[in-house]
């Protein structure tokens, strides 16, 4: 039996004397048939990736039981309310991010490597190798569904010059993310910068509003854009392709102004305070921008998200957890105890902002059900022990409404981590044959 209602219009906004303020997405403004409301609802699918740097304290993150009867672990003790929404994965690993005869650079090649199961060229130039990363697979086929194909996110700026891992640029630890084999897409760390590209930078959040800036910065950016294919002919071949991405993004700006004129962003936006900056604490910062992927996801404005927690090679110290130590050296704790000690706080602290997305996306409505329903959340790190800078058994986590929650599963020996995200993009409804190094789907994550 179908129940019909009468439909809210998406634009709805609460006006007031000089102010107008929209509302976020309501049951309201869904379709009027219950059974329109939960197609709408499914098909709204989600990536999200949170990433954290310099491997984990595998002691404290690794369940020693499998199945559902696992003992939870002091790191994964802050994931425990939600444990029926994400399962442990063991056993993966990223065989293309050891040296295979290029020497040092672990955390160069695992960092690059993470979302793309490719081993990438050790350059400290502009010759980057690597490959597509899962997240840009799937935001490609997403892309005419958004304004925003995908969201890059990070909570410390990345490192613009030289190498930051031995003979690797730094353009392979300051991301996650690659459109192709030689495009790594820059994350942006500060939350008015990401609030002001979802939601304008103006005073006022309509649709009106927002639509004439964008028409305004195309136009500027199209007569830039003119003059630079006239000079393109005598560009060498690093400048056109700096030329070629330059000419993409304007192409970004122009697709999401027809998206806006064709209907598709009628999303009424959320009310939310402008973040005035960067937070100094890490854990506001950190939770402010996992407020700022929720938003995102309640408009519908991009369904692929990335966040690192930190670059890899991060030297960041954690004081309010009684951690003044730089994070990249301590890991190579030598199996000091304090120092194993002091790891493990550090991957607490990260694990609790995984938590505090969990709660988020599991409190937040979205149709009939949350945003976590219909979002899968791959977190982890792409070391294991950073100690050994082991690449094998890689810490992992698989969130949401669409994965076996509740069990700790561990596979096979030697399966690449391609293959899970395979099959996460499986059930994304991305049909991808094969990613990296990948060999197959991986068997029993779904059972």
């Amino acid at each position: 039996m179908n129940i019909t209602r009468k439909s809210m219009n998406r634009r709805t906004l609460l006006r007031g004397t000089g102010a107008v303020l929209a509302l976020p997405l309501m049951d309201a403004m869904l379709p009027s048939s219950a059974s329109a409301v939960e197609a709408q609802h499914a098909a709204r699918k989600r990536l999200h990736v949170i990433y954290a740097p310099n491997g984990m304290q595998m002691e404290n993150w690794t369940p020693t039981a499998t199945g559902s009867n696992y003992e939870i672990t002091p790191i994964l003790k802050p994931l425990e309310p939600y444990r029926s929404k994400f399962q442990v994965i063991s056993g993966l690993d990223h065989y293309q991010a050891e040296a295979l005869g290029d020497g040092a650079g672990d955390h160069g090649r695992c960092c690059g490597t993470y979302l793309t199961g490719v081993h990438v060229k050790k350059t400290e130039g502009a010759d980057l190798t690597n490959g597509i990363s899962m997240d840009q697979v799937v935001a490609q086929q997403f892309a005419e569904l958004t304004q925003i194909p995908s969201l890059e996110m990070g909570l410390e700026p990345p490192s613009l010059v030289g190498s930051c891992d031995t003979g690797y640029s730094c353009a392979y630890t300051n991301t996650l993310s690659w459109s192709n084999a030689t495009t790594p897409l820059p994350v942006t760390v500060n939350p008015r910068e990401i609030f002001e590209r979802l939601f304008g930078d103006g005073d006022s959040l309509d649709a009106k509003t927002r639509l004439m800036r964008l028409k305004r910065q195309a136009s500027i950016l199209d007569f830039v854009a003119d003059d630079a294919r006239r000079l393109s002919g005598n560009m060498g071949a690093t400048d056109k392709r700096k030329l070629d991405e330059y000419l993409t993004s304007v192409r970004d700006i122009e697709r999401r102004i027809q998206k806006i004129e064709q209907g598709g962003n009628d999303v009424a936006l959320p009310n939310y305070t402008r973040p005035a900056g960067i937070p100094d604490n890490f854990a506001e910062h950190a939770q402010m921008m996992v407020d700022l992927m929720v938003l995102a996801a309640q408009a519908d404005l991009t369904r692929v998200n990335t966040l690192m927690l930190a670059r890899e090679v991060s030297g960041r110290s954690y004081p309010e957890i009684g951690v003044p130590d730089a994070h990249h050296p301590m890991s190579h704790h030598g199996n000091d105890p304090e120092k194993l000690a002091k790891l493990t706080k550090i991957n607490t602290l990260h694990m609790e902002q995984v938590a505090y997305y969990l709660k988020r996306m599991s409190e937040t409505k979205d149709g009939t059900g949350t945003l976590l329903d219909n979002t899968l959340l791959l977190a982890g790190a792409s070391l294991a022990d950073p100690n050994k800078h082991s690449h094998r058994d890689l810490p992992t986590i698989v969130a949401g409404g669409m994965t076996s929650g509740g069990r700790h599963h561990r596979a096979a020996a030697g399966t690449p981590m391609t293959n899970l995200m395979l099959s996460m993009m499986d059930q994304l409804g991305v049909k991808t044959e094969k990613l990296g190094d990948s060999t197959g789907r991986l068997q029993g994550y779904m059972a």
